[in-house]
């Protein structure tokens, strides 16, 4: 009887961890505060970024159209997707707190997935949107009408909830049985597969056919769009016209390298349990750098945003004096 009572309390698919340790940075764990401050900064700063963009394209009537629709949308789940990351790693750096329960670390995986692949197809989509606008203009306004936009935006949600519901549960069917020291800043899912005591063959292909179908996919779709917007930019009669168009363009390209090569890096292998550690830089050049450069590169430079900011620090200002 009373070592019935010191055996750990089991749960229905076998598994006896009740919680998970992140391990976070081990090697500059010493310098815990000052990347706090600096990833509290970036963190901030991305923040703020995408929510000017979602405030801006509701608030003013020449930024609600199919391109900044998209771009808020995306500028959303971008400030929810980090949101799902960074404060707990702000508290692992500060605090030095790794440990985080079973359930908390199953719902951060789904987040972060989800929203991941979310943000994937809203990319796939924005490609597209642009490709119609400079390669179909006199069809653009047909096609992209706001019924159509919402339509793509609600497939993106459904689809990523779809394909990650799943994965996630077979993941969460899983036996945890020790140890259950993630070596992550956050709950990965490569690594939570890596620990199971369960055979997960399906499990880590499965993970690795839905990655693949997401990443590739989407960065198929939108090669062939950008290629095709090239191919149109080069055919226009103004140098300047060319000029603009390819400073847009390279700004987006250098944003969506780092963004698949990242992930292509970390998801897009057959076996989960390579290359677990160098899988942390670059999850990090995903959840902290890209979500800060976004709102630079795809609205910020934009003329037409800084004449609207303008225009609104100055009504702001004049109410502010009376």
């Amino acid at each position: 009887m009373a070592s019935e009572l010191h055996m750990p309390m089991e749960m229905g698919n076998g598994t006896t961890v009740q919680e998970f340790t992140l391990e976070g940075f081990p090697a500059i764990q010493h310098l815990g505060k000052v990347l706090f401050l600096v990833h509290l900064l970036a963190y901030l700063a991305s923040i703020t970024g995408n929510a000017v963009i979602v405030t801006i394209t509701c608030a003013d009537s020449r930024l609600q159209t199919p391109m900044y629709f998209f771009l808020s949308i995306f500028s959303f789940f971008e400030s929810c997707f980090i949101s799902a990351v960074i404060p707990k790693l702000l508290v692992i750096f500060l605090l030095g707190r790794q440990t985080i329960s079973f359930l908390a670390c199953f719902i951060q995986a789904f987040v972060y997935v989800y929203l991941g692949a979310t943000g994937f197809f809203l990319i796939t989509v924005m490609s597209v949107d642009r490709y119609t606008a400079i390669c179909k203009p006199l069809h653009y306004p047909t096609i992209m009408n706001l019924k159509t936009c919402f339509l793509l935006a609600t497939a993106c949600c459904v689809l990523a909830f779809l394909l990650i519901t799943g994965l996630i549960v077979k993941v969460s069917q899983l036996s945890f049985c020790g140890p259950n020291v993630i070596p992550h800043f956050f709950c990965d899912l490569g690594s939570l597969i890596h620990l199971s005591c369960s055979n997960t063959r399906f499990v880590e292909m499965l993970a690795f056919v839905i990655a693949l179908f997401i990443i590739l996919t989407s960065l198929i779709i939108t090669i062939i769009a950008y290629s095709n917007i090239v191919v149109t930019v080069v055919r226009l009669p103004s140098a300047k016209e060319r000029q603009k168009a390819f400073s847009t363009c390279s700004s987006h390209f250098i944003v969506l390298s780092l963004i698949y090569s990242s992930c292509v890096f970390i998801y897009v292998k057959p076996k989960q349990t390579n290359r677990l550690d160098s899988n942390r830089e670059a999850a990090l050049v995903h959840t902290v750098v890209t979500p800060l450069l976004n709102p630079v590169i795809y609205t910020l430079r934009n003329k037409q945003v800084h004449q609207v900011l303008r225009e609104t620090m100055c009504r702001m200002k004049i109410s502010r004096q009376k």
